[in-house]
Order: structure tokens, then sequence, then C-alpha cells
């Protein structure tokens, strides 16, 4: 079973935040716009229960997306399973058609444009996401994607790096739940 540990941060001003990308040998991606289709469960509340279900688009490709509960209180650490779905927009309408028949209803979703990096920190290889979140401005996230019996040493990696990137006030919510809570 694999784990995602990440953390995310509110970005002011991310043209220093690439400085100090660069400045630590990594370099940014082109741009790629991402939407998220957020499905609410038909029998239980992932809002209460800390779950999520999407299909993510990025370009043609389409992903299904289980998130479980979060797993500690500094940072986003939860199980996922991430699978890929054939490519183009009837596959993803196809899949949300399935969904919808087996109960499931749409419930928000989370357009944004991302470039990523990829840091080499402590023996590890950390993705840097880039985000601008339409309707909630610019975040940065750290990930590693680990064994559960990793988590501990992911977790330290991650917050050792947050500090030279000069990225503060981590964030726990997910974008959709931002979204919800409004301004």
């Amino acid at each position: 079973m694999t784990y995602e540990v990440e953390m995310k941060f509110p970005v002011a001003d991310m043209a220093a935040l690439e400085g100090r990308l660069a400045a630590i040998g990594a370099s940014v991606s082109s741009l790629q716009s991402e939407e998220d289709v957020y499905f609410a469960h038909p029998a239980r509340d992932f809002a209460r229960t800390d779950e999520a279900l999407r299909i993510r688009r990025k370009g043609e490709t389409n992903f299904l997306t289980y998130k479980g509960p979060k797993i500690d209180a500094a940072t986003k650490t939860r199980r996922e399973i991430d699978l890929p779905l054939p490519s183009g927009e009837d596959a993803a309408r196809a899949w949300t058609e399935l969904l919808h028949a087996l109960g499931f209803a749409e419930a928000g979703e989370v357009r944004k444009r991302r470039r990523k990096a990829h840091v080499d920190w402590q023996g590890r290889r950390v993705e840097v996401s880039l985000d601008e979140v339409e309707h909630l401005g610019a975040f940065a996230e750290l990930e590693l994607i680990v064994a559960e019996d990793d988590l501990e040493a992911a977790k330290s990696c991650i917050l050792s790096l947050a500090k030279p990137l000069g990225l503060e006030g981590s964030e726990r919510r997910s974008y959709l739940e931002l979204l919800r809570a409004g301004p």
C-alpha cells in the first residue's frame, strides 16, 4: 500500500519561489491545465470521512483517484489510489456516466494551471507542483509517494525542504474544501 505525503502552501511570489528552486538545481516544467471533478458517495459523506474520489483530466489524459482520510495533523498524508483511464473527453464522460449510474453525484470541480519541478533532497526526489488555482490563487505542493514503513522519514524530508524554499503556513485543506469555504 502506498501513501501520498504532501504539504501545500500558499505562495505570494511565484517568481521568487522559482528562483529558490533554480538555486537548488530544479527546473520547472511547462504549464499544463488540470480539471478535477469530485464525486460524492451515495452512502457516506466524504466531507465527514475526509475521503475523496475524482476524475482528473490533464489534456487528453484521464485518471480516477481515490484519496483516503489524512492520517496525521501536520501534513496531508493519506492513502492514494491513482488509476489511469483511457484518454480523451469521451472516456472521461463515459466514466462520469458510470459513476452516476452507481449513485455517485458530482460534488465540485477544481481547475488549475500547474507546473512541476523535482528536487533531489535527502536522497529522495520530491515532486513540487506550482499551482494557479481558479478562484483561489497560487500554491506550492511538496509531495512524495512512499510505503507505509517510510511515512515518518518522508514527512521529515518534506518539512525540511519547505524551509529553504521559503514556504510557510501549510494548508491541510484540499482545493475543493478551500473553494467551498469561500473568501
